[in-house]
């Protein structure tokens, strides 16, 4: 459902996540844990990224795709010492379980464990968050790269916040929440409702299973190219993600669009009367209307004047995603 008439603790708590430091509860999100000796053999396999390459302590975003290079699901792997733990949409945890547990054949030595019961996880979003983890004694974390983690009392720290913005993942747990929650709100974090996430969500562009992540696209046109090693070997939809890269086949990209009134997920865009894409998802923000859609690349990108429904837009660039590799 689109979101509308955000309320002035929302936008309280965006506004801190842009100059201070906002916390969001995601421990709704899937956790599976990918254990034993095979395991980081086994994620290469299946996603996009160059899991061999990682060592412990290390992470990194992933695509999970369907043979064709359709997306299932965004995915975030830390690797740790005697597995990998994956971070995954909560619409796609069981999917996953299953549609990973099919590739894992009778030599391969790996095991999946779905905890995302006991797991819980706290991001911090924010340019001020850097001060809030040096008190939690993960300082050492400061300006390393995304993915990167360390343990502290039982806690993995890890770099990134599930945004473009700033900021550090908290994964422990269970039943400790309540007690680092609380720390960190009385540290200077401001609450971020899980609505208000959504709100960041589509306005940074980050792509979401139902609305952006579906098998109507693959991770390309998404613009998740720094999820996606060219270098590796064989993997899942790697055949036609060589090809579209090689002959520069990619024929959308997803983008923000800055809309002058409310707009349907759904809605063709069109210029002229050309369909030349379709809305994906929309929000009212502290700024006005925001929606994120695929436009097809020959249509033009940022400043493109469209039509969506009713309602004008402009294209413009969202920081989550990107058109080129890094």
């Amino acid at each position: 459902m689109p979101i509308s008439a955000i309320d002035g603790k929302d936008a309280t708590a965006i506004h801190a996540a842009r100059e201070g430091v906002s916390l969001c509860d995601r421990s709704h999100l899937g956790t599976i844990r990918v254990s034993d000796a095979d395991r980081l053999r086994f994620l290469h396999n299946q996603s996009t990224n160059d899991f061999q390459r990682l060592k412990p302590g290390e992470g990194c975003d992933t695509v999970i795709l369907t043979s064709t290079a359709r997306t299932i699901d965004l995915v975030t792997g830390y690797v740790l010492n005697d597995a990998v733990l994956l971070l995954v949409s909560a619409n796609r945890r069981e999917f996953l379980m299953q549609w990973l547990d099919r590739y894992i054949f009778f030599a391969d030595k790996v095991v999946l464990t779905d905890a995302s019961d006991e797991t819980a996880i706290l991001s911090l979003i924010g340019n001020q968050s850097h001060s809030i983890i040096e008190k939690l004694g993960a300082g050492v974390l400061i300006d390393q790269p995304d993915g990167n983690h360390i343990l502290v009392d039982d806690v993995i720290f890890a770099v990134g916040s599930g945004l473009a913005e700033p900021g550090y993942t908290l994964i422990f747990p269970i039943a400790e929440k309540q007690k680092w929650w609380e720390r960190i709100l009385e540290l200077g974090a401001v609450e971020l409702s899980d609505r208000a996430w959504e709100i960041l969500r589509i306005l940074q562009g980050r792509p979401a299973p139902d609305f952006e992540l579906t098998e109507d696209y693959n991770p390309l046109e998404v613009g998740l190219w720094q999820t996606v090693s060219f270098n590796k070997g064989c993997y899942i939809g790697q055949e036609t993600i060589a090809r579209l890269n090689t002959y520069k086949g990619v024929k959308q990209y997803l983008w923000g669009i800055r809309l002058n009134a409310a707009a349907e997920p759904g809605t063709v865009i069109t210029i002229a009367d050309e369909k030349v894409g379709k809305l994906t998802s929309y929000t009212e923000t502290p700024d006005g209307h925001f929606g994120l859609g695929y436009i097809r690349s020959k249509a033009g990108g940022v400043g493109l004047k469209v039509q969506v429904g009713a309602t004008e837009g402009e294209v413009v660039a969202v920081p989550f995603v990107s058109h080129e590799y890094p």
